[in-house]
């Protein structure tokens, strides 16, 4: 369905200088967009400006809300004559200043990484420095080659794929079925770089429907409101083989697998017959015995004795305290470079290092409102399990994904986030884990799609995430899922829910919105469409001329306000000190001289005539250093005292 889409602009009369009498097209500022090579198009539905905030000269109404200073005629003449004054007796020192801005940009971004910080992304950090460090970075996660971890529920799977890959990745916790998609990562040994994958628990059929659902321990009351009980129970009973569908997706595309079975609980059935079934099936791959929970090395032999019954050779290890992982390493290190003489690396020589980052577009939103849909219908298969019960998806999946231009993406599915009273009251580490994985997504991702649904349009929570996704300063836009659901749209109707989005989601009034259906593939392909676009503005840096010359226009259009003991704030002089997001520095007289009402209406003023559609901006006050003056007057005085020797 064609989107309705609006175009921000002011209305407000040209600027002129209050000493000419005639308009003069030198003073008038440039449009933006006459700067930029090509028009941007317009694919997506953008905020509309606010209902009569610019208004005609003539008129000389306020810009501000209620109870705020009026239009004063006088205010843009005395307002220059005043600037005109202080610019004779002071030069600014316009390297100091831009020094200063980048400071104070980054403390900002350094005290905002500390209020917002999740519990794991230290281990993160240190792992994307280790991957900037990595002679072969460049390499793409589909070239490398893949180690999958394979074996039945609760035998470590998800703490071995956080030891080989250095963070926590995967959610570990002490009960069965946790891990359910695949979940990929980059691992280093030696000079050795390869991809680890963690898969969910195999499920064996001897065993019956009802023991496999409380092995996987899955619900049939948690998340399930609305539900039909049919629906209900079909999609419970699709869930283990959806799994285990996932995990041998992952046994196939794999080099070298990872048999990974419990020390402590000794041989079982389910052990046996899972290497029955990759004897048959994948004897041409090469398959190592790792058994897990073998924290004394002593104890450890004694342990893998009973495993040998299975065919292969047992490798005794530990998962969370690392014992025997570095033989483990070594043996999957030398299969892999016998696979890469077998096969060759030519396909691997001729990548070139892409300079290029890749962005990264997370997907979040409340439970249920089909972002795992969403996935699976950009890449184009089922990456991901989609079902009707809440909470599906657990960890954060990454995937790789390029578009028929050749743009390259990292997708992030994260699980869904629901009230943290919610949370609590449900008493489950996994769900919190979850969120905290979600939360992460965020901070390490370009653009965040929020996604909504149709029928329930926003709620609540999904004014939360917005709020979350706003403080961390990225791109984001607005998914409206599941639109093929409201019945008897029109233009009209769009016009009508746009409003509401945008009233109820007043924190991102400047994201746009894009209207799609995942289960019908309806508009999808737009949602990358306006991810590329609002990326690329979140990156831009605007000039330092353009951007002093708009602050001016908007400053001479709405003078700040005079205090009662008659000060006025007065802007000297703005900079853009950083990008991603856009962060502008203002150096003013004094930053308490500007009320919260005006630094509203420079943000609105600075986003209507500058754009950056899809991006939050930030805007930084700072006052000049008085410092500046003191050294200005003692100059004067020891000039004045030289004159005075010298005459004498």
């Amino acid at each position: 369905m064609a989107m309705a889409s609006t175009s921000s602009c002011s209305s407000r009369p040209p600027l002129l200088h209050p000493a000419s009498r005639t308009p003069n097209p030198s003073r008038l500022p440039p449009l933006v967009s006459r700067a930029s090579s090509s028009p941007r198009p317009l694919l997506l539905s953008f905020a509309p400006p606010a209902r009569g905030r610019f208004r005609a000269a003539a008129v000389q109404q306020s810009d501000f809300e209620d109870g705020e200073e009026e239009w004063d005629g006088e205010v843009e003449e005395e307002y220059y004559r005043e600037e005109e004054e202080v610019e004779e007796g002071e030069e600014m020192d316009v390297e100091a200043m831009e020094e200063e801005a980048r400071a104070a940009a980054a403390d900002l971004a350094a005290r905002l990484d500390r209020e917002l910080r999740v519990d794991g992304d230290v281990r993160e950090k240190r792992r994307t420095m280790r991957d900037k460090t990595s002679t072969s970075k460049h390499i793409p996660d589909n070239n490398l080659p893949k180690v999958a971890i394979i074996g039945r529920p609760n035998v470590g799977k998800s703490a071995l794929f956080n030891r080989l890959v250095g963070s926590n990745r995967a959610i570990v916790v002490d009960e069965p079925g946790v891990t359910r998609d695949r979940l990929y990562g980059r691992s280093y040994w030696g000079d050795q770089e390869f991809m680890v994958i963690d898969t969910g628990g195999v499920i064996t059929l001897s065993k019956s429907q009802a023991g496999v659902m409380e092995e996987l321990a899955i619900t049939t009351t948690v998340g399930m409101d609305g539900i039909p009980l049919a629906s209900r129970e079909a999609a419970i009973a699709r869930m283990p083989s959806m799994i285990e569908k996932q995990a041998v997706a992952a046994v196939e595309e794999a080099t070298v697998l990872l048999f990974l079975v419990d020390g402590q609980a000794g041989l079982v059935a389910a052990d046996i017959e899972i290497a029955d079934w990759l004897r048959r099936n994948f004897s041409h791959k090469c398959i190592i015995l790792a058994v897990n929970k073998c924290e004394s090395p002593k104890k450890g032999q004694m342990q893998a004795l009973e495993f040998w019954s299975l065919g292969f050779t047992p490798v005794s290890i530990s998962a969370i305290t690392g014992t025997g992982t570095g033989e483990l390493l070594d043996m999957v290190c030398s299969e892999l470079k016998n696979f890469e003489v077998l096969q060759g690396l030519e396909g691997l020589d001729d990548v070139e290092e892409d300079e290029n980052r890749v962005p990264a577009i997370s997907i979040v939103g409340r439970p249920n409102v089909g972002k795992s849909s969403i996935l699976n219908a950009l890449v184009g298969e089922d990456r991901t399990i989609v079902s009707p019960v809440s909470g599906t998806t657990r960890d954060a999946i990454d995937t790789e994904f390029t578009t028929e231009d050749g743009q390259k993406f990292k997708l992030i599915d994260t699980a869904g986030i629901r009230r943290r009273a919610a949370v609590a009251s449900a008493g489950s580490t996994t769900e919190t884990l979850s969120v905290k994985r979600a939360f992460s997504a965020i901070r390490r991702s370009d653009v965040v799609a929020l996604v909504v649904e149709a029928m329930a349009c926003v709620t609540e929570q999904d004014y939360k995430i917005a709020e979350r996704i706003e403080k961390e300063g990225k791109a984001c836009v607005i998914v409206v899922n599941k639109w093929d659901t409201i019945p008897n749209k029109n233009n009209e109707s769009t016009t009508h829910y746009e409003l509401d989005v945008r009233e109820k989601l007043r924190v991102l009034d400047w994201a746009p919105i894009v209207y799609c259906s995942a289960i019908n593939g309806n508009s999808v392909e737009k949602i990358i469409s306006a991810a590329s676009l609002v990326e690329k503005e979140r990156s831009r840096r605007l000039g330092t001329s353009i951007l002093n010359q708009v602050v001016r226009e908007a400053v001479a259009f709405k003078a700040p306000p005079r205090t009662r003991g008659g000060k006025r704030g007065r802007v000297y002089y703005t900079t853009q000190a950083a990008v991603r997001p856009p962060t502008f520095v203002l150096f003013v007289n004094d930053a308490k001289l500007f009320p919260e009402p005006y630094r509203r209406y420079m943000h609105k003023q600075l986003r209507s005539d500058a754009g950056f559609p899809g991006t939050p901006i930030r805007l930084l006050w700072r006052s000049r250093k008085r410092a500046d003056k003191q050294r200005r007057k003692s100059n004067n005085t020891e000039a004045r005292g030289s004159l005075v020797g010298a005459s004498s």
